[in-house]
């Protein structure tokens, strides 16, 4: 089997505000959570208990993703104070 080659060169990383975009979606994870959380009886008797730990999970996971963005943009301001030069 022959090794896969890129034909044409891959495009540049968007960067744009991640922090406040990951904050953003785990605000709206948790208010679906807790707008939901007044009908537990309900999706309870309707086999839908999945909605109300998904959007709970969802909002934990958020939490991960901001400490993960948080890290990853204190990184990228130290590189760039280190090494002013652009990366090619």
């Amino acid at each position: 089997m022959a090794k896969w080659t890129p034909k044409h060169e891959a495009p540049e990383p968007l960067e744009g505000p991640v922090v406040a975009t990951i904050t953003g979606g785990t605000i709206v994870w948790f208010i679906l959570f807790l707008v939901q959380l007044p009908f537990y009886g309900w999706y309870r008797d309707h086999g839908h208990l999945q909605w109300l730990w998904t959007c709970l999970a969802g909002g934990g996971l958020g939490l991960i993703g901001i400490w993960y963005v948080r890290k990853r943009d204190a990184a990228l301001k130290r590189a760039a104070t280190l090494d002013p030069a652009p990366v090619e």
